[in-house]
């Protein structure tokens, strides 16, 4: 098993509320974006970032003003000129990363906007899914603002969104993740029995991992719905809020933050649990460490990996981005 990354390294601050999203850019994945409940997007390079600032200009190279509402969701395109990003505000954005401004603004969608990527070759598409329960498919190089296909068999608020090849598998409130076969025309179902999070599919592409408002992540075998396993521990709470779960480590180990301010990680292959940290206290805590659910702003929403080192970030409640290194 490699070493887990578990050193934090820099802190991202300057938002003025819960940090909704964390990406990182494509590439060399030197850079991070953040989006949050203030409005705005922010661009920082990490390693410009100490640990012991707290200015919020420290690191930061651009900021994104456009949404109205909150920020929930950020992607980047694979040539890092573009990202999507998503809000409380019912609109899809496109950037130019360079600019700071919106190339395009998708309207189409009756709720806020839980998640926004990108997919198609050469970034061709944009593909949402919204509390209104539908994932809508946008064309980034038509002129044309109205959707190329909406999907409409969710009973309940999408959550969250992932694309593997012409797939695009979406998971929902209503305890369902439905896995749209594109060049097929086909819808498969698999039904979890509890509000959908947060969705991640592994490098092969045979197994999704699934997190649930039970307090559970599971990972699923695509091709039968079969689970594989659930990673669980007493002192793991996701309940109430929508959390991100990820896989690090070249698929060895699962990632997820909570309802609490903690993130816990888990060995894939055996669940065991390997770690777990609190996020504004920026350190390793015992995973039996915890105690009662302090409100809101403990939460962290958001995490992401690092494909290149060895290296995860952190988004929570207290407005700040965390990087973990070795």
């Amino acid at each position: 098993m490699p070493s887990f990354p578990t050193t934090p390294t820099a802190r991202l601050c300057g938002h003025g509320g819960i940090v909704h999203a964390v990406s990182y850019s494509s590439g060399s994945q030197q850079y991070i974006l953040t989006g949050a409940a203030d409005r705005t997007i922010r661009l920082y390079n990490p390693a410009k970032a100490p640990l012991s600032s707290t200015t919020p200009a420290a690191g930061l190279i651009n900021k994104y003003s456009a949404h109205g509402y909150e920020v929930l969701s950020i992607d980047v395109s694979a040539d890092n000129s573009r990202f999507v990003s998503t809000g409380g505000d019912k609109t899809v954005f496109l950037w130019d990363v360079q600019t700071a401004q919106t190339i395009k603004r998708w309207s189409g969608h009756a709720g806020r906007v839980n998640r926004g990527v990108f997919a198609g070759e050469g970034d061709s598409v944009v593909v949402s899914g919204s509390y209104d329960g539908t994932v809508k498919i946008w064309d980034t190089k038509s002129s044309n603002y109205k959707p190329i296909m909406s999907l409409d068999d969710a009973k309940d608020s999408i959550t969250d969104l992932c694309i593997f090849d012409a797939e695009i598998i979406s998971g929902s409130v209503d305890g369902r993740v439905r896995t749209y076969d594109l060049r097929m025309g086909v819808c498969h179902v698999d039904v979890i029995g509890h509000p959908v999070t947060s969705l991640g599919v592994t490098k092969k592409g045979t197994e999704l991992l699934v997190s649930s408002l039970d307090s559970t992540v599971r990972l699923m075998d695509r091709s039968n719905g079969q689970l594989l396993k659930a990673y669980r521990h007493e002192g793991f709470v996701n309940k109430e809020l929508r959390v991100k779960s990820v896989l690090g480590l070249n698929d060895s180990v699962v990632v997820s933050g909570s309802d609490d301010g903690k993130v816990f990680v888990w060995d894939l292959l055996r669940g065991d649990v390997l770690h777990c940290f609190r996020h504004a206290e920026m350190k390793e805590i015992s995973a039996k460490a915890g105690g009662a659910v302090s409100g809101k702003k403990d939460v962290v929403g958001s995490v992401a990996f690092c494909e290149r080192r060895k290296e995860w970030v952190s988004a929570g409640g207290d407005g700040n981005a965390v990087v973990w290194g070795m």
